[in-house]
């Protein structure tokens, strides 16, 4: 039997009792195959290959299914690794704490009515988790579909979806918090004759989370590639243990989080009394670790199965040979789309090939014509051509309907002889084939997709891996003096000061209590400056007009203060008023927007952006989760689609780049010095001025959580 052990112990190994037991019992074992507590067994004798004991427990009964009953747990002749729990949720509580009694490690608990059902029933959900831990013993589920591993035998699970066929076998590895779509994933992959034979699924994560089962798939040697489906995440630590795993062990990711609609994510808490957490932080923490995001069912298949040749491209590019110059149009389109290069063929290569085939249109796509189908001499040059003289990493090759003619086993024969000449390539054919020769193609080591914009998509997501696994270390995040926050949110001018200790640069202001203090600072800035309500309780002064521009001088600086005051009193009468705070006037920079959020999954998380109306109305922003030194800060800044303004773009001179990576990097750490009362932080503007005169911010706003 093969074994799904994890090699060596790693910080996932607890999770090997259960997942890969060496004897299980089944609490509620059923003599009718059909039912919850009889699937397991009749599954595991059906497949003949768990090695391990089973062991009914059912006190009703001699014998279930052939097997010897026990009345209950003490009776058992030894104590189980893992335990099926599939009783009355009444008895769920109950059969923990015999279980956990006994030493058994690990139980699965299939019996639904708890946390996803009502306020009675996550109570009721808390004291069986108390009971589990007590004794040290983990929990699957409860109300979920259990896990089953098609290599060793082992259907700790009632899906029905083995009665249509058992498991390809594989090494892709399923996580899912849902238990029917993960089988639906699983039946999926069967049908298309993808090894997806390993299928974890967690239910309400009252104990064991799926980032903790995609931690396990990451250390286990069986598995190369790991799909997830995610609704909510309930434990960030494990998830981030796990990606990072998974991108030291070189196994893809590849994931569906679902819930980032509103009406998406109202239906993932109550499906799984999990918290779906903002999509674009989410989305965030993937693309830190190189997690590529598949939006449909076919694309994660698609990804997965192009995954397990274990081919990923730090630097990916794309080389595509095509029997049609409309496949070649459409896949360069699509390659554009996903952000994979398809450079073009070297001018010398390309005017050999036009003298092979002078209607050819070598560039890349190389469009070969029908012309080599003709005539299979000239295959073998155009193909060798393409992958020798381009260089790409990944080659696509088009034959369509031509794969299911009779010429294509001579054709396939001629690809072959040039693919073994260069096999550090990723081979994918978009073609048109009756199944068992799709079949025998994927088992000689091509990728099969018959769809081509379906190819390119998994193409480009083997770069993506590729990237992060072959990524350097990142830098270190910047040190900053301890963070002590105020009682309660303080005003610009205590924000300020709080972030000046952490190296973050303010535009030059000074609070001013009066009129006559206002025109002295003012004075001392030079003419025009800015004046700014100065109240911690009025910390959005534009909405109320707190905010003066352009003021030009002594007389401009009362009338203004006046003005304010003014303001303040009539919009927020009930506001603590400290002053006015003025402020040299920045000219020359480009607006920007840096600021700090606290979700409630991952902790602080910082965005930037440019400023204005790419905020606002573009949301052209980017999340990173805290801390991060000045390279990932850098990073962040490039990667907004604004960035060009800050290039200097149409003349405009270059930003300060570097003084913003920095600001932003500093702003990371001071975020994580603050700790959980800190809200949020917005720095908006920050004025990213020309390259080499730094970057300021203009206003701050610390909110503090009471």
């Amino acid at each position: 039997m093969p074994s799904s052990t994890p090699t060596s112990p790693g910080r996932f190994a607890g999770l090997t009792p259960l997942l890969a037991p060496r004897s299980i019992a089944i609490l509620g074992a059923s003599n009718d195959a059909t039912r919850i507590g009889g699937r397991p067994i009749a599954f595991m004798k059906a497949a003949g290959k768990f090695q391990g004991a089973i062991y009914p427990v059912n006190p009703n009964r001699a014998e279930v299914q052939g097997l010897r009953a026990y009345p209950s747990v003490a009776d058992l002749p030894e104590t189980p690794d893992a335990a099926i729990i599939a009783v009355p949720a009444a008895l769920a509580v109950q059969a923990v704490e015999d279980l956990g009694r006994r030493g058994t490690k690990a139980a699965i608990m299939f019996t639904a009515g708890f946390a996803e059902v009502d306020e009675a029933g996550a109570a009721e959900q808390a004291r069986m988790v108390a009971a589990a831990r007590a004794h040290g013993m983990r929990l699957l589920g409860p109300n979920c579909l259990g896990v089953f591993d098609g290599r060793t035998g082992y259907y700790a699970t009632f899906s029905s979806s083995f009665d249509s066929g058992w498991p390809v076998p594989g090494r892709i590895g399923i996580a899912s918090q849902s238990g029917a779509y993960g089988t639906h994933l699983y039946t999926l992959a069967r049908n298309r004759g993808i090894g997806a034979s390993l299928c974890i699924m967690t239910g309400n994560e009252a104990d064991v989370t799926v980032g903790e089962c995609i931690g396990w798939l990451a250390e286990n040697p069986e598995v190369d590639v790991i799909a997830a489906y995610i609704e909510g995440i309930r434990e960030a630590p494990g998830l981030i243990a796990a990606f990072e795993t998974a991108r030291a062990a070189r196994k893809p990711i590849v994931m569906m989080k679902v819930g980032r609609s509103a009406l998406g994510s109202a239906a993932a808490k109550s499906h799984t009394a999990s918290i779906a957490g903002d999509d674009a932080v989410t989305e965030a923490v993937m693309a830190e670790f190189g997690v590529v995001r598949a939006r449909t069912s076919e694309e994660m298949l698609d990804i997965a199965q192009t995954a397990t040749r274990r081919i990923y491209p730090a630097r990916n590019t794309l080389g595509m040979i095509t029997l049609s110059g409309g496949a070649g149009v459409l896949v360069s389109d699509v390659a554009e789309q996903a952000g994979l290069a398809m450079p073009p063929m070297p001018e010398d290569a390309q005017a050999k090939l036009k003298e092979l085939v002078s209607f050819c249109a070598p560039r890349n796509p190389v469009d070969a014509t029908a012309q080599v189908g003709n005539d299979l001499n000239l295959l073998t040059p155009f193909f060798e051509s393409l992958i020798r003289d381009g260089g790409y990493s990944s080659i696509l090759g088009f034959f369509t309907m031509v794969a299911s003619s009779r010429r294509w086993p001579a054709m396939l024969e001629k690809l072959n002889e040039v693919r073994a000449r260069y096999p550090d390539r990723l081979y994918v054919l978009s073609a048109i084939a009756p199944e068992a020769a799709t079949r025998a193609m994927e088992a000689d080591g091509w990728v099969c997709h018959e769809d081509p914009s379906r190819a390119v998509a998994a193409i480009a997501a083997m770069g993506r891996f590729g990237e992060a696994f072959a990524a350097p270390p990142p830098a270190a995040p910047p040190v900053v003096p301890p963070v002590v926050l105020p009682a309660a949110t303080p005003s610009e001018a205590e924000a300020k000061r709080l972030l000046a200790q952490a190296g973050i640069a303010c535009a030059p202001e000074a609070a001013c209590a009066d009129a006559d203090a206002a025109v002295a600072a003012a004075a001392g800035f030079g003419y025009p400056v800015v004046l700014k309500i100065l109240s911690p309780d009025i910390l959005h002064k534009s909405e109320i007009g707190g905010v003066l521009l352009d003021v030009a001088d002594a007389g401009a600086v009362r009338a203004g203060v006046a003005t304010l005051l003014e303001r303040a009193r009539a919009h927020a009468p009930a506001a603590r008023i400290e002053g006015v705070l003025v402020a040299k006037q920045l000219k020359g920079g480009v607006e920007c927007i840096l600021g700090i959020h606290q979700d409630p999954v991952f902790g602080p998380m910082a965005m930037f952006g440019l400023g204005g109306v790419f905020v606002e109305v573009l949301k052209d922003v980017v999340f990173r989760r805290c801390p991060f030194g000045e390279d990932v800060a850098a990073a962040m800044i490039r990667a907004i689609k604004g960035f060009p303004l800050l290039d200097g773009a149409r003349g405009r001179p270059k930003a300060d780049v570097a003084a913003l990576a920095s600001m932003l990097a500093r702003l990371s750490s001071f975020a994580v010095a603050a700790g959980p009362r800190l809200g949020s932080i917005d720095l908006n503007p920050v004025f990213a001025m020309p390259a080499g005169e730094g970057a300021f911010a203009a206003d701050a706003v610390i909110e503090v959580a009471t």
